[in-house]
């Protein structure tokens, strides 16, 4: 990567300072109950908050971050319409092989691009829950950075303020929420997309997406009590039993139809095959977005777990057409009978 000349050693300090102000006006933002735009204004500015550190950064260094057209032995530089030097964009800064960070927060980042490159144009709703995990790792990842990367004076671990909501979330209430996350097709089919190429290990991983179970505590303590949050280690007794809970709700199984009707056979209904799962399906319009029991990505229709048991409801319901009838042996043909005793000669 070319090195660009030490010049003006203020801007990088400017660009963190303003790096540092884009994060937490993301994070007002987010936080703000009276703005319902949300995740696409968290989106973009979380966007330039990293775009603007990653430029600190590789100024900082010395690493050239301008476009400059490829083959071009000038380096001529690329510039806008109006004359200004044309920069990285944040995938750009991401793909520098001197990018200073990890995988991980590479890949919550680039997820994060890819949503706003898909509601750039459109209006979207019902995202703000479905992706705010994403969102935290994206602020906390931001810190770990900003004091990593240049100094601690520059945390924001005193501005990051937990979220007070005036209503207590019922366990009904909860239910209701899961079962109604409906989102936008093209932002569904790109998530599922994305996390199908992650390893279990990568989706579980904090940098990508931090996940918090809430639990109600209660305690014989007055004093013990009085934490609105309390982190408990995830290998932890409490915290195994809290991760059970948790992942029951968040994670979901993607089956192929064909997969669907291998399990039925596994399980006895060898009779059962794919002309039966369609005329069942389309019979259920099961495929009805409301209905949460699947996901189309990129042409390919993918079936959760609930339609799974749905399909093993019906087939127990009809199990006489599934199931093969095994007609009972008579008893002189049965294996091990004795043979008739012969006449006497």
């Amino acid at each position: 990567m070319p090195k660009r000349k030490r010049r003006f050693g203020s801007v990088a300090s400017e660009l963190v300072k303003k790096a540092r102000e884009a994060m937490l006006t993301a994070v007002q933002i987010f936080n703000n109950p009276q703005v319902d735009f949300k995740s696409e204004l968290f989106i973009v500015t979380t966007t330039i908050a990293w775009t603007y550190l990653l430029h600190a950064y590789y100024r900082k260094k010395g690493i050239e971050y301008r476009r400059f057209r490829e083959g071009d032995h000038r380096r001529r530089f690329i510039r806008t319409k109006h004359g200004a030097y044309w920069h990285w964009s944040l995938e750009e800064c991401l793909d520098c092989k001197d990018c200073p960070l990890d995988e991980m927060v590479k890949k919550n980042l680039k997820f994060l691009i890819g949503i706003r490159n898909e509601i750039e144009h459109q209006m979207t709703s019902r995202i703000d829950d479905h992706l705010s995990a994403k969102f935290q790792a994206a602020a906390l990842n931001f810190n770990s950075a900003i004091k990593k990367l240049f100094d601690p004076r520059y945390s924001l671990d005193t501005e990051q303020a937990f979220s007070i909501q005036f209503s207590a979330i019922a366990e009904e209430s909860a239910r209701e929420l899961l079962v109604q996350q409906d989102l936008p097709q093209n932002i569904q089919s790109y998530i599922v997309q994305f996390e199908n190429g992650l390893s279990q290990e990568e989706y579980n991983d904090p940098r990508f997406s931090y996940r918090v179970a809430f639990v109600r505590k209660t305690t014989n303590s007055k004093s013990a009590a009085d934490k609105v949050v309390q982190f408990i280690p995830a290998d932890s007794a409490a915290g195994a039993e809290v991760n059970k809970v948790f992942l029951r709700e968040t994670e979901k199984i993607k089956y192929r139809p064909g997969t669907i009707v291998k399990l039925m056979k596994a399980e006895g209904f060898t009779k059962f095959n794919m002309q039966h799962h369609t005329d069942l399906w389309k019979a259920k319009d099961a495929k009805n977005p409301k209905k949460q029991f699947g996901v189309e990505v990129e042409g390919s229709w993918f079936w959760y777990q609930p339609w799974v048991e749905e399909v093993r409801k019906h087939c127990r319901e009809n199990e006489g057409l599934y199931r093969p009838v095994v007609p009972a042996l008579k008893p002189s043909t049965q294996v091990g009978a004795p043979e008739p005793a012969g006449l006497p000669a």
